[in-house]
């Protein structure tokens, strides 16, 4: 081949690569607002919708800008289903049982009571029907979801008096995050549904009894073993807390191909690291909150089997009289109970194993 066919043929081929060139470089600049429910003090939760925003700007070269805000900035932190709704901002981070008020449905979301661990849960929706089933219901919202975070099974929250029975449960007010206080409910509690930065305050000043929020490191940030000794686990409302980012439905639409894939990558990013800080951390603030007096108890078995038994004739209720739920809870719960009986054999006998082991 001659000189000038070499030549010619790199000028096809440059122009060929720029005709391919991702479309980021073509596409007008753009900035997304995103609210999120959570205080920017825990930078585990609130930290997740930073890496989402750090992620998506830093993949397109900072032509597609998102700028987070926190609760009260833009809208309060349980406004964010309504703020992206109507448009008011493109996106959101929150937990989707705050919501259940709108439909229970949304708490499947999150967890529910006696549900799938954070594993379990994202293989529902990455490889299962998960996201397809919420994608359908949040349609109804004019929202597209993307997991967000995951918190893993959590601590089951602050008393200030010893949990010794069911009856200790009645008239108990208890801040609780969402759905689970349904459960708590029927079982004589006065669950409160307070956001993360006003919590405190209630336990000191005895609004309320008790509180849950997340686990040690987020829970000693937030101070609550200066007001009440007692930290009780498991949290069997969230064997594994999801969050969700909430794109408002409009806005995702006119994104790009190139744009759209980067807030699915960004999204599965904060996903991922959001659960690693929560266990990388935790361990370390379990030791420092004991060392300053924490009693650290397990809820007893009654308890916990008197709240499995009110979670599961809630359940039957809902799926007879609320379709939404009836569609997504059935799927969850078969998909759950294969994922039982294949962790049964596996992970929990594992951990079991080492956890009784001497490293």
């Amino acid at each position: 081949m001659d000189r000038r066919s070499v030549i010619k043929h790199a000028g096809v081929a440059g122009i060929l690569a720029a005709a391919a060139a991702p479309a980021v470089h073509a596409q007008a600049s753009i900035r997304w607002r995103l609210t999120s429910s959570f205080p920017k003090s825990l930078d585990t939760i609130h930290g997740a919708a930073e890496v989402f925003a750090k992620t998506v700007n830093a993949m397109s070269g900072g032509k597609f800008q998102v700028t987070v805000h926190a609760p009260g900035e833009l809208v309060p932190a349980f406004g964010v289903v309504d703020a992206v709704q109507q448009g008011t901002v493109e996106a959101g981070h929150t937990a989707p049982y705050y919501y259940f008020g709108k439909d229970d449905t949304f708490a499947i979301g999150t967890a529910i009571p006696f549900g799938m661990n954070s594993r379990q849960l994202t293989a529902w929706f990455y490889d299962g029907n998960g996201m397809k089933l919420m994608r359908e219901f949040y349609d109804q919202y004019n929202i597209v979801n993307f997991p967000g975070g995951n918190t893993g099974a959590q601590m089951g929250g602050w008393y200030r008096k010893e949990i010794k029975g069911p009856a200790d449960i009645k008239g108990l007010k208890m801040r609780i995050g969402g759905f689970a206080g349904k459960v708590l409910t029927r079982m004589g509690a006065v669950p409160q549904n307070i956001p993360g930065g006003e919590i405190y305050q209630a336990l000191e000043k005895g609004t309320i009894d008790a509180t849950e929020w997340v686990g040690p490191y987020d829970d000693e940030k937030l101070g609550f073993y200066k007001v009440a000794k007692n930290y009780y686990y498991p949290g069997w409302w969230e064997g594994g807390a999801q969050l969700d980012f909430y794109i408002n439905k409009k806005a995702y639409n006119e994104l790009s191909a190139d744009y759209k894939a980067m807030v699915e990558a960004a999204a599965s990013q904060a996903h991922v690291t959001m659960q690693a800080m929560y266990d990388a951390r935790n361990p370390a603030a379990l030791k420092r909150l004991v060392a300053n007096g924490t009693k650290v108890l397990a809820l007893p078995k009654n308890v916990m089997d008197e709240a499995f038994k009110q979670s599961m004739e809630l359940y039957d209720e809902l799926s007879a009289s609320n379709p939404n739920w009836k569609k997504v809870y059935s799927d969850y719960r078969n998909f759950q109970r294969d994922a039982n009986l294949w962790f049964r054999f596996t992970e929990a006998r594992f951990d079991s194993y080492m956890q009784s082991a001497k490293l």
